[in-house]
């Protein structure tokens, strides 16, 4: 069992490393960290190099997660005879929110792990993914701040988990490491929401 957690550790990380919006940027001969907020996620990349460069990037972060979860699921954890442990699932997915956020090969500089998370929660169980991402457009709809959307969206995380397992603490416990990662990674964001100097959403970065 420990063996068997350990890889999927070690695959979800090296999944999450594998960075879109630098991919992308690299592409545009640029290095999308040294512009607008400095990370390398999706909105980020919509602020400095558009709308299709942002739509590949949350693609390849969101389905990272998804294929590093299924691949635990169905061939790493079966390969160890490991079975019923839905909790190493989303502790996969959080490797690779790890990855996404500190890749190793970039000075461990990279995005927030929204969209990675994204991807893992539809892995997990799509319908709680179709909640999150629910809660995520329409707060960002409505308050035009992607950040803010963000927030709330993996603030719910650990309630979903707990209403759709409710004896399953492991879960839980889980859900709550993503939503305790994805607030640090968000506390300038909170700072600039909480004195009104958030950027919204369409706002450019000067290149």
């Amino acid at each position: 069992m420990a063996v068997c957690i350990v890889v999927c550790m070690i695959v979800g990380y090296l999944f999450g490393c594998i960075q879109t919006g630098y991919i992308v940027g690299r592409v545009n001969k640029i290095d999308i960290r040294d512009y607008g907020s400095g990370n390398s996620g999706t909105t980020n990349t919509l602020r400095t190099l558009g709308k299709t460069a942002a739509i590949i990037t949350f693609l390849g972060d969101a389905v990272k997660g998804l294929v590093a979860v299924n691949l635990a699921r169905y061939v790493i954890m079966p390969a160890f005879h490991v079975e019923g442990e839905a909790y190493l699932w989303l502790l996969t997915g959080f490797a690779v929110v790890l990855g996404h956020n500190f890749p190793f090969y970039l000075g461990f500089k990279g995005g927030k792990g929204i969209a990675t998370t994204g991807g893992v929660i539809f892995a997990f169980h799509w319908q709680l993914g179709l909640v999150c991402a629910a809660v995520f457009l329409i707060i960002t709809a409505i308050s035009k701040y992607v950040s803010l959307g963000s927030i709330c969206m993996v603030l719910i995380i650990p309630f979903i988990l707990y209403f759709n397992n409710p004896h399953d603490w492991k879960l839980v416990i889980v859900g709550c490491i993503f939503t305790a990662m994805a607030i640090w990674r968000h506390r300038a964001n909170i700072g600039r929401l909480m004195n009104g100097t958030e950027n919204k959403l369409g706002q450019k970065v000067k290149r």
